[in-house]
């Protein structure tokens, strides 16, 4: 079939290579502009511009879809091109009704959540954050609105008790190219049955913001702990130690008993086990101290004990 791909993230490069991988004729690569990065600050390719300038795909970068010079070009490219599919994952853009309509078949998008719960740009993240136990990708039928389409086909998986956002994304994405590759084939034997969203059991997943990291240590040990993994690795879960940042990637809730301590209070110093306000207990495995390297927290340990009775603000 001949595709347009349109991705930004990481997220979208292991859907685009298996449509490369599975002999499709990926005719176009839309992504988002190149943006500084580094401490130059120089321009860097998006992941997606990375593998398709290695298999000489075309790419496209307009810094609009909707308006202005760069919507008339990419509008008219489109329609030279005359695409079967255009495919989404990830891209980061509102594509308007003049490019919904356009492809021969349909607009698929591939999103990281079961719909029509956690419509947005951060469904992986606030997956975790909000305690789910399960979670999935979904192929559906891009529509007006954000993430409203028809939904196609879905993929769940469990999430673990410990398991990160970053660490879920990883595997999502992977699921995500697998079920990209059954909608096509779907598509392709006409077996495509699309399924209405019901808009009463939609949730919405916005961005996440970095003033979103401090940990609130009053909240339960649960939720502490779903915060470290869904903040994990950005914009990361953060606590004041002795007046300075310490970021907290990985965490377990432990079998400790905090008692009456403080919620903050280090309970355990040789594996940093810290009290929450239910009286239960969170263990930090994995922290990063402020100008240093992300590590694990026995090796941060060694070299900056912190000793029992501490209050973390």
């Amino acid at each position: 079939m001949n595709i347009v791909f349109m991705g930004t993230p990481d997220f979208a490069v292991p859907c685009l290579q298996a449509l490369i991988d599975s002999g499709e004729n990926v005719q176009a690569v839309f992504t988002q502009p190149d943006k500084p990065k580094g401490r130059g600050y120089k321009l860097a390719p998006t992941p997606v511009k990375e593998l398709a300038v290695r298999y000489d795909i075309p790419v496209y970068q307009p810094s609009s879809l909707k308006k202005g010079e760069d919507a008339e070009n990419s509008l008219k490219l489109l329609k030279e091109l005359a695409p079967d599919l255009i495919v989404v994952v990830a891209y980061g853009k509102i594509l308007p009704k003049e490019i919904l309509d356009l492809p021969k078949y349909f607009c698929i998008n591939v999103h990281a959540s079961l719909l029509p719960k956690y419509r947005g740009a951060g469904p992986i993240q606030w997956s975790i954050l909000n305690g789910e136990k399960e979670t999935g990708v979904t192929t559906m039928l891009m529509a007006d609105g954000i993430d409203t389409g028809d939904m196609l086909l879905r993929s769940v998986t469990e999430i673990g008790a410990n398991e990160t956002a970053s660490e879920l994304h990883d595997r999502l994405s992977v699921m995500g190219a697998e079920l990209l590759i059954k909608t096509l084939q779907a598509v392709k034997d006409n077996t495509i049955d699309p399924v209405k969203q019901d808009d009463e059991l939609s949730c919405y997943a916005p961005m996440l913001t970095k003033d979103m990291c401090h940990i609130d240590f009053s909240k339960t040990a649960e939720e502490v702990h779903n915060k470290i993994r869904g903040l994990s690795a950005f914009p990361c879960a953060v606590t004041m130690l002795d007046g300075k940042r310490l970021k907290i990637y990985k965490s377990e809730i432990s079998e400790e008993n905090a008692g009456n301590m403080l919620p903050g209070t280090v309970v355990n110093a040789k594996n940093f086990t810290v009290a929450c306000g239910d009286g239960r207990c969170v263990k930090f495995t994995e922290v990063q101290a402020e100008g240093g390297k992300r590590m694990k927290t026995e090796e941060y340990l060694r070299g900056r004990p912190v000793p029992e009775g501490t209050v973390l603000q």
